[in-house]
């Protein structure tokens, strides 16, 4: 169900801005590794001008499409039960060092998306259990999905244990 929400916000954001989104988070994690990881929101990376300069424009095309804001702070919105949070795909090369350049773009049924890889996960995370707001909150779910990937990466015979 999230998946299939992300592909149609996807399908929005490209025909409305020309945006190909990243499929980040959890959701994003499931996609590639193709195991469930019981995602509970879908987190979208776009181009930071769409939170920051074209916000008002960005967010009146969701609401007009039936997504409710229910935090602007988070620019998080919500349709059909599933919360979608947008943030800026440049942060990550300052929070996660990953260069945008060598992030996987992918067409599925006509729509464009991208995806990080289990290496690029991996950096994501490791960052995260050192970011303030995520290592009172989330340390624990971070650092599961850190023994995951690792897991993950091992199966593919790539090691990059707890590299920083």
């Amino acid at each position: 169900m999230k998946k299939q929400g992300f592909f149609k916000n996807a399908e929005l954001l490209r025909c409305y801005f020309g945006i190909i989104p990243l499929m980040y988070g959890s959701l994003g994690l499931e996609y590639i590794t193709g195991e469930s990881l019981c995602a509970d929101d879908v987190d979208i990376l776009i181009p930071e001008k769409f939170i920051t300069d074209k916000w008002d424009e960005f967010k009146g095309i969701l609401i007009s499409e039936g997504y409710i804001l229910i935090d602007a702070h988070e620019h998080t919105f919500i349709k059909d039960g599933i919360c979608f949070s947008y943030a800026s795909i440049e942060e990550l090369e300052s929070f996660a060092n990953i260069n945008l350049s060598d992030i996987e773009q992918r067409v599925i049924d006509g729509i464009e998306f991208k995806v990080l890889s289990l290496e690029q996960y991996l950096r994501v995370y490791q960052s995260s259990v050192k970011d303030g707001y995520r290592v009172n909150v989330r340390q624990k779910k971070d650092n599961e999905k850190i023994t995951f990937i690792e897991k993950m990466l091992r199966v593919k015979g790539v090691d990059k244990s707890r590299e920083t």
